[in-house]
């Protein structure tokens, strides 16, 4: 079981903390629900309301908008993957090993965790994959940006570069690395499963070995190493 410390949310994001009440905690289970079975463009605060069993008026206590509630739950998953990231490599000190294990992370952050009921990660992962870079493609970027409102994604890939510099301090472009192997892991998932002539991989199962082997490789041969 992992234990779950307070995940660092940007004030703003919520009118009030959704984590500190149980209709706030369910408001965001059903989000990642409802977001899972209708997409973020079909979804509504009327329809969360009629999930939840509640109305319109206590969302919105909550949270101003569905891009909110959206960003939110982004959110939450940047800082579950980190903690991901420092909690099962915090015995591994060879940095290639390390990076294996960040992109297995990366593939494979579905682990229900027993200790946060109020998410389903299992869940939460797909509405990454098909629904996350609606969050922070926006008009408004700039200025959630100026708010804050993705440190926690900043810190994240931070994090990787720091590993692929302790691996190659003299590699160019250690962000951008970290950046394209995160989002190839929900890109190249995405693409297997429904567009599949723009990827070479393959699942079966929601095995997803064949996305973690394609990353590793980028790896390699990126940053000359072995797996």
């Amino acid at each position: 079981m992992f234990l779950i410390t307070n995940f660092s949310i940007p004030q703003g994001l919520s009118i009030r903390d959704p984590l500190q009440s149980e209709l706030g905690k369910s408001i965001l289970t059903n989000s990642v629900i409802l977001m899972d079975e209708i997409g973020f463009e079909s979804f509504t605060f009327k329809k969360l309301a009629e999930k939840m069993g509640s109305n319109e008026t206590s969302i919105y206590r909550y949270f101003e908008n569905k891009h909110f509630i959206l960003l939110y739950i982004v959110v939450w998953y940047w800082n579950w993957v980190s903690y991901l990231i420092d909690y099962n490599s915090k015995n591994i000190s060879d940095p290639n090993l390390k990076l294996d294990l960040i992109i297995d992370n990366f593939v494979n952050a579905t682990k229900e965790n027993p200790s946060v009921e109020f998410i389903n990660e299992k869940v939460l992962h797909r509405v990454m994959i098909s629904e996350s870079s609606k969050s922070y493609h926006t008009k408004n970027i700039d200025e959630e940006n100026k708010q804050g409102f993705y440190s926690s994604y900043k810190a994240l890939i931070q994090k990787v570069a720091d590993v692929i510099l302790e691996i190659d301090p003299k590699f160019p472009y250690p962000h951008s690395f970290a950046n394209n192997l995160f989002e190839m892991a929900n890109k190249e998932i995405f693409f297997a499963e429904h567009l599949p002539r723009l990827t070479d991989v393959k699942i079966k199962n929601e095995d997803y070995s064949q996305i973690i082997n394609l990353l590793k490789y980028y790896k390699c041969k990126m940053l000359n190493v072995t797996s």
